[in-house]
């Protein structure tokens, strides 16, 4: 799976002129499932990790983990982003990982520039919105 979301992570950001190495790229929800806290064995970090690799620069906004926690195999130096229109515009990309309900996703589907819908919110076609 990460490696596919990937591909349209790069496919969506050639659309728009840009490379993968540099852009700014926020996961939505890094937790295994929806509407909890356990990372264990979730793709999402699998995902951050390989993007970041890429050169890219990762961050991630989950309402349940609001400190990425000391994992074995993976390290990251980050807390939580508040979803602000703002924050929203400072991204080049954003990768919906994890449906929580907490998400707003009314104001994410404004502000965004490309998203990567891995979970299905977003029915309606519009241009800056990639299925997977």
């Amino acid at each position: 799976m990460p490696e596919y979301v990937l591909n349209k992570l790069i496919d969506g950001l050639n659309k728009q002129g840009k490379a993968l190495k540099g852009s700014r790229i926020l996961l939505l929800g890094i937790a295994y499932k929806k509407n909890v806290d356990d990372m264990r064995e979730s793709p999402a970090v699998e995902l951050m990790e390989i993007i970041q690799q890429k050169g890219a620069i990762v961050s991630y906004s989950d309402p349940h983990v609001p400190k990425f926690p000391h994992m074995r195999e993976h390290h990251f130096d980050l807390t939580s982003e508040d979803l602000t229109a703002e924050s929203i515009d400072s991204f080049d990309a954003l990768v919906l990982t994890t449906d929580h309900d907490k998400f707003d996703y009314p104001l994410i589907k404004i502000h965004e520039k490309l998203l990567i819908d891995t979970r299905g919110i977003y029915r309606e076609p519009a241009k800056n919105i990639v299925k997977t």
